[in-house]
């Protein structure tokens, strides 16, 4: 059996709720609410969007096991409290963490559907007291067609 056939195999038998419950310790959704309240300034609207984006494609019935997988990995990055470049650092502290919830976009794209976004706008409209104009998010969907 190949390494393909062995990761193919695995990967159909994955639970994703299961995978993300075990790593509970590392990843939890208070936790990743609290990264996002605590940096939202610091982190931009654009990228708080972008993991949102993330986040509510990862809570979908229709996105599948594959981009969960992906999803998870780029949110776990997100919160984990050790990174390439701790956040503490001034202007370049999220640099890593915004490449990762860039790159993870780009690769689940099509499974961000239009109510994914309207849930994201929502809860960024909330996370930053509505000062936010939605006009002005770069839609990376749009971006991508």
């Amino acid at each position: 059996m190949t390494k393909q056939k062995t990761y193919q195999d695995r990967l159909k038998k994955l639970d994703p709720r299961k995978a993300v419950e075990r790593g509970r310790a590392y990843f939890s959704e208070k936790e990743y609410g609290e990264k996002l309240r605590t940096y939202s300034s610091r982190i931009g609207t654009k990228i708080v969007y972008y993991s949102l984006l993330l986040y509510y494609a990862f809570k979908s019935p229709d996105t599948p096991k594959k981009a969960k997988l992906t999803i998870a990995g780029a949110l776990g990055y997100l919160i984990l409290p050790v990174d390439v470049i701790p956040d503490f650092i001034p202007v370049v502290g999220f640099t890593d963490d915004s490449a990762v919830i860039i790159y993870a976009v780009y690769q689940v794209i099509s499974h961000i559907d239009e109510h994914v976004k309207e849930q994201a706008q929502a809860r960024l409209v909330k996370l930053f007291n509505g000062e936010v104009d939605l006009e002005e998010l770069e839609d990376p969907v749009e971006k991508a067609e």
